[in-house]
């Protein structure tokens, strides 16, 4: 029987047409809309292996983005809490050097950073785009992030109210740093974590917003979808290098993608949500109603809230989908304005993005006019 069975099987992988398994990578693409200009990059700029507190090593995590869609990343260890050798003996660097080869595999380029860890306060910094870690193992707080800053490197405070607000107010180290330029942004949000107060901190000294998962586990996900993907922040580059993220960096072109909301400075976000969102011409339009199409081309949700009467009330957009309003028309003929807040899109702490979707008017002969 066992001859006769594989028998079977030699035959049937011989027939034309007959799928053959194979061991393929596959990666699941964030779609989120380009600005003009821009190119938008989905990245996660905070994350742990082996090498310090991680529990997997550093090709995971390039596997990981890769499958995800994630565009750029960084493995942002702390620089103070070196394995022990017991568990890693010599010439554990290979580790890195391995990352940079899969990273080059899967054409995902990785930022070279470290995380310098001090008590909170003053708290934990990520420092990106390095040239050499080794200075930044000083035990001078205010001297590691000189030696940072001497390399260009961007940094960054990172979830600075993780052991409470208390703690993680702005002290008058922080206030040395921000006179000095020596970070430039803060975390806004942190794996599961939405800190108000950093947002509020960036929009009112000009620091970029991050998002980042600052993960430690393995990362199971095999897609990131609107209501299941790791925290990440969206750059808007000149230029898909290193080099051009982090020039968005420095120039502030972020927005984060935490949970179900999309939080950044309005003068992104507003251009943002009109790239995501299209009203179509309508269907049908008559006295009575109008039929219209309208399409949400980015990979989250869209939550909308009517400020004004006689349209529905609430609206979700679903991601990569298409939705069919019937609206009631002040004006048949005449193109509708449908004034909305998009509550998912933060524009400061507990305020969201004013919106309006505008309906056009019937122009195509081809379009049937309801009476």
């Amino acid at each position: 029987m066992n001859k006769l069975r594989a028998s079977i099987f030699m035959l049937l992988a011989m027939l034309p047409g007959v799928c053959r398994s194979a061991q393929l990578e596959v990666r699941s693409a964030i779609q989120f809309p380009d600005l003009p200009g821009y190119k938008t990059l989905a990245c996660d700029f905070h994350m742990h292996t082996i090498l310090s507190d991680g529990s997997v090593v550093p090709t995971v995590r390039v596997n990981e983005a890769w499958r995800q869609g994630l565009d750029a990343i960084a493995l942002t260890d702390h620089i103070a809490t070196q394995p022990p050798t017991n568990d890693l003996p010599a010439k554990y660097g290979r580790l890195s050097e391995l990352a940079e080869s899969a990273a080059r595999a899967h054409n995902l380029p990785l930022i070279k950073g470290g995380e310098i860890t001090r008590d909170t306060p003053p708290g934990h910094f990520n420092a990106l785009f390095l040239a050499n870690i080794k200075p930044l193992e000083n035990p001078e707080f205010l001297e590691a992030i000189e030696q940072a800053n001497q390399q260009g490197a961007f940094v960054f405070w990172n979830h600075h109210g993780w052991k409470g607000e208390e703690k993680g107010k702005w002290l008058d180290v922080h206030q040395t740093m921000y006179d000095k330029k020596w970070f430039q942004g803060m975390e806004i949000a942190n794996g599961e974590t939405y800190y108000p107060a950093a947002h509020a901190w960036c929009l009112e000294k000009s620091l970029t917003m991050m998002g980042n998962s600052d993960i430690h586990d393995p990362d199971l996900r095999k897609e990131s979808a609107s209501l299941d993907h790791r925290t990440m922040t969206l750059v808007f580059v000149k230029e898909q290098t290193p080099a051009g993220i982090k020039e968005a960096l420095l120039a502030g072109r972020t927005i984060v993608w935490f949970k179900d909301q999309l939080i950044g400075r309005e003068e992104l976000l507003r251009p943002f949500f009109d790239a995501c969102i299209q009203v179509c011409e309508p269907n049908v339009r008559s006295k009575a109603n109008v039929f219209v199409e309208v399409r949400n081309k980015c990979q989250a949700d869209i939550c909308l809230e009517l400020t004004s009467r006689s349209q529905p009330r609430s609206l979700v957009l679903p991601a990569k989908s298409t939705v069919l309003l019937k609206i009631l028309p002040s004006d048949a003929a005449k193109p509708i304005a449908l004034n909305y807040t998009a509550k998912n899109f933060l524009i400061g702490p507990g305020k969201s993005l004013p919106v309006t979707l505008r309906v056009p008017a019937q122009s195509s002969p081809g379009k049937k006019q309801g009476k």
